[in-house]
């Protein structure tokens, strides 16, 4: 799902097979509904104690589910374009499940009012970042080498972190994380224009293309809301 690829299309007269106000709703609905699932599940993987009876029997649980979840993106996007539309739904209801089971974690390492707080202030910076990427009528796909360079600055950052002592940065690298993924949600925000527009003669195609701009903005959102807890975050 390139989309410098999908980026060719404007401008070229093709059918709309639905209305992009409809398209675009239709994905940030699907978003929504991952953030849903994750969260129902985060609670109560947390409160009925599954999630702690997990770690006590599988020490590297954590790590194991994050493999998987990986797993789970990279098939999704590898093969987004052979599966049904059914199977790249289903397959993003699950990635939100696992994420879900991860996230139980937090409930038990903060206070449930700061996760409350920090999840209102995400939707917030998300909410703006996301009109803004709508509406404005520059090119945000020029921004692709940057955005996916530093991802993999970020991911180098912490996979470090665990075998050196960078606590001290914590703060700058959370900072310059909240930055990277508030330019994402504007950015992915505006590809679902494009996918609407490359894919508007071919409605199962762009079907396919709004879930995977939903788990792009899901993700947008989840890592948005980390960053934000690792800096603002009261621990129990």
């Amino acid at each position: 799902m390139d989309y410098n690829q999908t980026n060719t299309y404007y401008g070229n007269a093709v059918q709309e097979y639905e209305p992009i106000g409809r398209y675009t709703a239709k994905t940030f609905g699907w978003m929504f509904l991952g953030l849903m699932v994750t969260f129902i599940t985060a609670i109560g993987s947390a409160y009925s104690g599954l999630v702690i009876q997990l770690l006590y029997r599988v020490p590297y649980a954590i790590f194991i589910l994050g493999i998987a979840e990986l797993a789970v993106v990279f098939f999704l996007s590898a093969r987004i374009s052979k599966m049904s539309v059914g199977s790249a739904r289903a397959l993003f209801l699950f990635y939100s499940l696992l994420n879900g089971v991860v996230f139980s974690v937090y409930f038990l390492v903060y206070n449930v009012f700061t996760l409350v707080l920090v999840f209102a202030a995400t939707s917030l910076f998300f909410g703006v970042m996301a009109v803004a990427g709508y509406v404005t009528n520059a090119d945000l796909s020029n921004l692709r080498n940057f955005l996916v360079g530093a991802v993999l600055f970020l991911a180098a950052f912490w996979i470090l972190s665990i075998f050196i002592n960078l606590s001290q940065f914590e703060t700058i690298i959370c900072i310059i994380g909240i930055f990277i993924f508030l330019v994402f949600t504007a950015y992915d925000t505006q590809k679902i224009k494009a996918y609407h527009q490359a894919y508007a003669s071919d409605p199962v195609m762009a079907e396919k293309a709004s879930v995977f701009a939903a788990l792009s903005l899901y993700l947008d959102f989840i890592n948005l809301f980390i960053y934000l807890l690792r800096i603002v975050g009261r621990k129990k």
